[in-house]
């Protein structure tokens, strides 16, 4: 069946980072419901015609509940119009894509997943680091700092985090890492773990800092803001 709605990946919010079948979507939508995140120069893309709706989340501000979100994705799939769902990063992680997808197959409105570049891929670019290194970090793992009530999650598996063969990559966790921080400190974690953080990812206010996670706990005490923020550590730094 022909999609009615496109989860369409936008990238960390560089429009060059879209995929050629983002832009084909974007630019044919008649609807087009977008993150916070994939504003800006990414809706620049869309048709004059394009009826565009912010339905993003950010923390610490006023959004719409994800429950309403699906709703607003049933209710006008149904007139089988052509309906972008514009997600940040890549649509499949920590996205809450699960949810919008099963209200849609509950109401057989036929969609289409776009992947495209992770907040991940592109921070460790930025940062001119690999995700991965030979012989020494051979497992990738990807995290959130943030839980549903705004607090560090208390199911992470520490003993795979202080694992010095792997590299965590943490999404959302800007308000939490100096927490986690000191619980992979009691938990034996070398304090001198190289670790960095990517804020504003790809975008032109991008910022590298590096240091050692206890540098990087100190400095996200230091400067507190709600600029979005890729936080990575392991030795592949």
């Amino acid at each position: 069946m022909t999609p009615i709605v496109s989860f369409v990946s936008s990238g960390p919010g560089d429009p060059d980072l879209l995929t050629m079948k983002a832009i084909k979507r974007i630019k044919t939508a008649d609807l087009i419901f977008y993150d916070d995140l994939s504003a800006g120069e990414i809706l620049e893309l869309a048709s004059e015609s394009t009826t565009l709706f912010s339905v993003g989340k950010r923390a610490g501000l006023n959004s719409p509940k994800q429950s309403q979100v699906s709703t607003l994705l049933v209710n006008y799939g149904k007139t089988g119009k052509k309906i972008v769902r514009l997600k940040s990063g890549d649509s499949g992680i920590f996205s809450r894509l699960e949810e919008e997808i099963v209200a849609l197959e509950k109401n057989n409105i036929p969609f289409e997943i776009i992947p495209g570049v992770s907040s991940a891929n592109a921070a460790a670019a930025a940062a001119k680091i690999p995700l991965t290194r030979r012989l020494h970090s051979r497992r990738l793992q990807f995290i959130t700092g943030h839980d549903f009530n705004g607090n560090l999650p208390d199911d992470l598996q520490i003993s795979s985090l202080t694992d010095s063969s792997s590299t965590t990559v943490i999404f959302m966790g800007k308000k939490t890492f100096p927490n986690l921080c000191n619980i992979l400190l009691e938990s034996g974690m070398d304090e001198n773990t190289h670790a960095l953080v990517v804020e504003n990812v790809s975008r032109s206010d991008e910022k590298v800092t590096k240091g050692s996670i206890v540098d990087i706990s100190e400095y996200l005490q230091d400067n507190i803001s709600n600029d979005p923020a890729i936080i990575i550590f392991g030795s592949v730094i």
